[in-house]
């Protein structure tokens, strides 16, 4: 029990650290769409996306990899486990760092970044540091030390607003009231490059704070049990690579696929900052899968119908609280969309087709646990590699079409499809009877509330709208609760 609970102790930690993270994130989008155009964001939007590619790629799978041969019964030293790996990571992102600022010239004009140079050399070094850091991050994780984790991932975060907010905006301030304050080191046109040089020194604070996991034991390197590590990782790097590539691959795409260059950075720089908007699923989604693998493989331990009915109820409740989410979001679109600037407005209609996308990957993710638990785990590779042709097959045919609309419905088609062939091929080899007539019965009344609220409310006044939809909202609410048989609290339960 002890072991559970400290199981569930951590989980939360690692959990909350992540979510706040991206929360804390998630809130710098309304600085830049405010502060920057939308071609400077879409110059943002590309450089990120190709930063989280980057960044698997210089991983190569170790953090697993290190996970699984320091509790190798063939490998009694931990700690040379971590000394190779260490080594391999620290070569691989010195070569990637002097080959990326060798060729810096072609690399800033893929990026965009052609007249400002310095924007892609302080990605190049950021991403080589935070690929060398992820492995001691990983080793904290080994050791247990989930408290020093989450505190040293938040105080990256912490470094990287704190920065954001003094370039960007007092900065400028001073520079109007007080010049001689800041005028010694601060250019207002090296705009959107602030937020990479704050994203560059969050980095390397997060290197010095690291400096105690990189020391007190011998740096060792086993040539034998590198070349094991790799073999083992190799998969998984593919299936890292597919699935962020998914997720990026049409910002990476975008500007090579609109005829009028300058056009396609500001579309761009639209679409990525309404996708913003959507992470709210995301985060619920982030949230979910820290909770959902502990759990269902705690559950494969148990037998017979139980089991099951856990992983169906399960899947049940996800799409349940999804669904308002969903719906929570669209009736509230035009309080929410005040996140971002009026003049990124025009791609709000990317956010319902966006967060639709993001639940079939939710489900997708729920129906990944048939691999998992029969150690067929290349099916998720070949399942993310379907959905990256689909991606790439529509944005190519839609994006010139309908601009970044074309991307939002591919992302749905992809994650759509990823969906579908996991659960045919799942109920193969891992059968489990989920409530299908049910989930597809609360999806159809959340599309008919949808319709109701959004399109049906929206010729009302703006406040009595807001109160009729969170009417429609409660009443759905209270639906799920009736024919579920959700328990409530007493006080609760005798008000109603």
């Amino acid at each position: 029990m002890a072991g559970i609970k400290s199981l569930a102790r951590d989980t939360a930690v690692y959990g909350l650290s992540s979510i706040v993270g991206r929360f804390l994130n998630w809130c710098l989008v309304p600085l830049y769409t405010i502060m920057f155009s939308q071609a400077q964001y879409g110059v943002v939007t590309l450089v990120y996306a190709v930063v989280a590619v980057a960044l698997l790629v210089l991983t190569y799978g170790m953090e697993t990899g290190f996970f699984r041969f320091a509790n190798h019964e063939r490998w009694s030293d931990p700690m040379e486990v971590y000394s190779t790996a260490l080594w391999s990571l620290a070569v691989s992102s010195t070569l990637f760092t002097a080959a990326a600022l060798v060729a810096l010239g072609p690399v800033s004009r893929w990026l965009e970044c052609g007249d400002h140079p310095s924007f892609a050399a302080m990605m190049i070094v950021c991403v080589a540091i935070d690929a060398f850091t992820a492995l001691p991050f990983s080793y904290l994780r080994y050791r247990n030390k989930a408290v020093r984790f989450a505190v040293l991932r938040l105080v990256s975060i912490g470094v990287n607003i704190g920065l954001n907010l003094f370039f960007i905006l007092m900065c400028p301030w001073l520079m109007r009231v007080a010049p001689a304050t800041v005028a010694w080191f601060y250019r207002p046109e090296f705009g959107i490059g602030y937020i990479f040089l704050s994203n560059l020194v969050a980095s390397v604070v997060t290197l010095v704070l690291l400096v105690p996991e990189l020391r007190g034991f011998k740096w060792r390197f086993n040539g034998r049990l590198w070349r094991e590590m790799l073999v083992y990782s190799a998969p998984l790097l593919v299936l890292g690579v597919a699935g962020i590539m998914n997720q990026t691959i049409d910002k990476i795409l975008f500007p090579y696929l609109v005829h009028d260059h300058a056009e396609a950075m500001a579309q761009l720089g639209i679409y990525g900052a309404n996708y913003k908007i959507a992470i709210v699923m995301v985060m619920f989604i982030q949230a979910f899968r820290f909770a959902y693998e502990p759990f269902i493989f705690a559950r494969s331990r148990e037998q017979g119908e139980n089991r099951t009915a856990a992983y169906s109820d399960a899947m049940k409740y996800f799409v349940l609280f999804a669904l308002m989410i969903f719906l929570g979001v669209m009736y509230y679109i035009d309080i929410i969309r005040y996140f971002i600037s009026p003049r990124y407005f025009s791609g709000l209609r990317v956010v319902p087709v966006v967060m639709l996308a993001e639940l079939c990957f939710g489900i997708f993710f729920n129906l990944s646990l048939w691999y998992k638990l029969t150690d067929r785990t290349m099916w998720g590779a070949w399942f993310s590699l379907l959905g990256l042709a689909v991606t790439v097959a529509l944005n190519v045919v839609l994006v010139p079409r309908i601009g970044y609309m074309g991307c939002a419905w591919a992302a749905l088609a992809s994650y759509g499809t990823m969906m579908i062939a996991s659960y045919a091929a799942g109920r193969k080899y891992y059968p489990i009877d989920y409530p299908l007539r049910r989930m597809g019965a609360y999806i159809a009344a959340a599309a008919v509330l949808y319709a109701v609220g959004v399109y049906g409310l929206a010729p009302l006044p703006r406040g009595l709208a807001f109160v009729l939809r969170a009417v429609l909202l409660a009443g759905y609410a209270a639906a799920v609760v009736k024919f579920e048989h959700i328990p409530l609290p007493a006080r609760i339960d005798r008000r109603l």
